[in-house]
């Protein structure tokens, strides 16, 4: 090979290798620069204070705060003003992000609703109309636990009801009005909404239809089982399961003799008179 030769080919096996090493440091460099775009901090919304459930948001439980943006959790807010007054569907800690899985979704957005978020998984929420007495004077609100008695005619036994505790230790979701239709007028019903299993709803329903219900407000670290056999109006007067049946007493009448009745004549009629003259006392008898 010629050294004109010689040169050129070494040339180009140095504009190969080159191009090469030119190729991977730029791969490089460009890896490096997408690293620290990965941890350069982002500002995002994260809570204040401690936001319970079912929160509408305000700006002082809000501030902004630098997060690494690789580890930035999504649906995360940049900005507060598209948070507040949005309402928390779930507890969000002071420092933690406020993210869209957190919120209620805007209005007209499929799973709009406040309720469903509320209910646990697997159960239902029951919603059962109540009286003043029934929903215990107004004291009931929401994460309180009651047990629900039903007063209905007893099976088979006419005229006579039977009071019995059929849910016990029953969490309250929801409390509120709703307008009624009676007489052609409208009325404000109060309502309680319950959390159930499907079974328990479905016995809380025969129930409403059958009878009246009544709420009993537990204390909040009660949660001991009942051993109630209900109750009717014959233990409440007599301390038995049924009053006592009252047999009619029937007039003995005496043995009549053996034989012809005989007639006699009465018996006369006597009288003592006292007579008192000063110190004299004397007596007479009469006779009819």
């Amino acid at each position: 090979m010629t050294r004109p030769k010689a040169v050129i080919v070494v040339s180009i096996f140095a504009l190969l290798f080159a191009g090469i090493a030119a190729w991977l440091t730029y791969g490089y460099l460009q890896k490096e620069m997408t690293d620290a775009q990965a941890v350069k901090p982002q500002k995002i919304v994260v809570a204040a204070t401690d936001i319970p459930i079912g929160t509408s948001i305000t700006q002082a439980q809000l501030r902004e705060t630098t997060w690494p943006k690789d580890s930035i959790p999504p649906g995360a807010s940049q900005l507060p003003q598209a948070v507040v007054g949005r309402i928390a569907v779930r507890p969000i800690n002071r420092g933690d992000a406020v993210t869209e899985q957190k919120l209620k979704p805007k209005s007209g957005a499929p799973g709009s609703g406040f309720m469903t978020y509320v209910v646990p998984q697997g159960h239902r929420a029951v919603t059962v109309a109540v009286n003043e007495v029934a929903g215990v004077a107004g004291f009931l609100t929401p994460n309180d636990r009651v047990d629900v008695v039903l007063t209905t005619p007893r099976p088979n036994v006419e005229k006579e009801n039977v009071s019995k505790i059929i849910l016990e230790n029953i969490p309250i979701l929801a409390t509120g009005q709703v307008t009624d239709q009676k007489e052609g007028k409208p009325v404000i019903v109060p309502t309680v909404t319950l959390d159930l299993s499907p079974a328990n709803a479905e016995k809380l329903v025969l129930s409403a239809s059958k009878g009246s219900l009544q709420l009993l407000l537990r204390n909040i670290t009660d949660s001991e089982p009942v051993n109630s056999k209900g109750a009717t109006i014959a233990q409440v007067l007599y301390g038995i399961e049924r009053a006592p049946a009252l047999t009619p007493v029937r007039a003995v009448q005496p043995a009549r003799p053996a034989g012809p009745v005989v007639k006699t004549a009465p018996a006369p009629r006597s009288y003592t008179l006292e007579i008192i003259r000063g110190t004299e006392k004397s007596s007479k008898q009469y006779s009819e």
